[in-house]
């Protein structure tokens, strides 16, 4: 896992200040949320964590799908070597195992996809996108205390927002989703620690449905507030 966050964050880094890399008390409390805590260490595998994924949303065709991190003991019985089933059939992202986990790789594999797709509608360069999304994890996040239902019961979460395009000098190369809004919703009381990851491109009449809305919803798990 290390080395797949260093790669991700790494691709990332272009353009930021230099303090950005140079110690770890220079990450946004966002960035130690997301990328930096241990979330895999209370589990006992061999276990899989399961989501379902919803698309929606006026631009293009919408589905309903799986995703599934299993999980598997390191040598020495310690969790986790993890590898993925996200999405099925042509929607199937291919992913490489992580041999060594701590934080739920299902963060960056949902980036990975979603940056996939940013680049497949707007034709713009991958790399471009990772480093706007590094950039507003690092300095834009915004950070909310909420409570959630989960399986029966009501948890403590907190939900990181972030809106990568807004403020973007090349925003009108992609007008249209300019908008996008990232929703991470992470709690230490389930299992793997993310609760949901939600995005929403809003369309431009307030009354509209959104142009997209994806959601990855832990197994167990209510979706998060509409309006977070």
């Amino acid at each position: 896992m290390k080395l797949l966050r260093a790669a991700f964050l790494g691709l990332l880094v272009t353009g930021l200040a230099p303090a950005a890399v140079l110690g770890a008390e220079d990450f946004s409390p966002a960035e130690r949320a997301l990328f930096m805590t241990n979330q895999l260490a209370p589990l006992k595998p061999p276990l899989t964590l399961n989501y379902a994924y919803t698309k929606s949303g006026s631009l293009e065709e919408g589905f309903t799908d799986k995703v599934a991190i299993h999980l598997r003991a390191r040598d020495g019985g310690k969790c986790c070597t993890a590898n993925a089933d996200f999405l099925g059939g042509a929607r199937r992202l291919s992913l490489p195992e992580v041999e060594a986990a701590d934080g739920n790789p299902v963060i960056l594999y949902f980036l990975e996809r979603d940056i996939r797709e940013m680049s497949r509608l707007t034709k713009g360069q991958s790399n471009y996108f990772r480093k706007r999304i590094r950039m507003a994890v690092y300095q834009g996040a915004q950070i909310n205390e909420v409570s959630l239902p989960y399986r029966g019961k009501t948890i403590a979460a907190r939900q990181i927002s972030i809106e990568p395009y807004l403020d973007d000098p090349l925003r009108a190369r992609f007008e249209k989703l300019a908008n996008k809004r990232y929703v991470f919703t992470l709690s230490d009381s389930v299992p793997g620690g993310v609760v949901s990851i939600r995005t929403v491109v809003s369309a431009q009449a307030a009354a509209a449905i959104p142009l997209l809305d994806e959601e990855m919803l832990l197994d167990g798990a209510s979706p998060a507030p509409r309006n977070p």
